[in-house]
């Protein structure tokens, strides 16, 4: 099926998550369903898909599109399929089975992109100063979240590290983003120290870095369960998630003057536009700098 080959082509030349995968045959299944309603639980003929697809053109799309709205799906969710219908019409042109991409017409709705939630730096640190250090489990935890602060990873991306990607005399780590794309980036003193630390607690090497109670790899659900706990322990009365601890580590290094492109490196983001939202955030500081630094303010 045409739907199941896109998705093999996401997974095997372009090393797409088995989150972003699902996701994208959610919304690609919508689509048939809105397309072929009487065909729900069975799987619809290639030629009876791209037959409904060079028929309607742009006003399919469309009127998908606005079936979503009118049934209170959010913007936010419309313009994701709108992006998953504009990269499987491309595919269906790169293999010869479509002429044109019917969705490149097709605005993608506009919605206000929301502003990440951080900790201050005080809480930040309220947060690392209070995890134990005594027992292996105690130094991993604390290994684990001093490096989520100091790289600003994102979760999947420390669950997935190994050992061999520590780089302990030059302080950095090789990081498989998405898209299975490599990144270098630095770590601090106090994140690599953490991690000899944990590494000498725990004796015996193993390829993962950050192992569960039966030495096996660590999970990002399990990351999360615990930076759960260990948020309730310290009295910490937010909410806070593993990509919070991303987001404040982008927020308080450009509070310190970090450059926006250099943050884009050490986060992989692919476009600067999705850095540039950690901006929003600094503009008390700007604000402070402008009014002590302007000769006529």
């Amino acid at each position: 099926m045409l739907v199941d080959e896109f998705l093999s082509v996401l997974s095997a030349e372009k090393g797409y998550s088995r989150h972003t995968l699902r996701a994208y045959d959610n919304d690609l299944k919508a689509f048939l369903v809105h397309c072929f309603p009487d065909a729900i639980d069975k799987p619809v003929p290639d030629d009876r898909v791209l037959a409904e697809i060079e028929t309607g053109g742009s006003h399919l799309v469309r009127g998908f599109l606005a079936a979503l709205s009118k049934s209170g799906i959010s913007k936010r969710t419309i313009a994701r399929r709108l992006s998953a219908l504009r990269s499987f019409f491309d595919h269906l042109i790169t293999i010869g089975r479509l002429e044109d991409n019917p969705a490149d017409g097709v605005v993608t709705p506009k919605f206000p992109k929301s502003i990440p939630h951080f900790l201050t730096v005080d809480d930040m640190f309220r947060l690392l100063d209070s995890m134990g250090s005594k027992t292996p489990l105690e130094k991993r935890n604390r290994a684990m979240f001093e490096l989520f602060y100091s790289t600003g990873m994102r979760v999947s991306e420390i669950s997935g590290l190994n050992i061999q990607d520590i780089d302990e005399e030059n302080h950095l780590v090789r990081v498989r983003g998405k898209g299975n794309k490599e990144r270098i980036v630095p770590m601090g003193d106090r994140a690599l120290s953490a991690l000899l630390d944990y590494r000498q607690a725990l004796g015996k090497s193993h390829e993962p870095l950050f192992l569960n109670r039966d030495l096996n790899r660590l999970s990002a659900g399990s990351i999360r369960n615990i930076l759960a706990k260990l948020v309730k322990a310290c009295g910490l009365n937010v909410p806070v998630s593993p990509h919070t601890l991303r987001h404040s580590f982008a927020t308080h290094m450009l509070d310190s003057g970090a450059d926006l492109r250099g943050i884009q490196e050490i986060l992989g983001h692919a476009s600067l536009s999705t850095t540039q939202v950690y901006t929003h955030v600094t503009y008390d500081r700007l604000m402070q700098v402008y009014d002590s630094a302007h000769p006529r303010r």
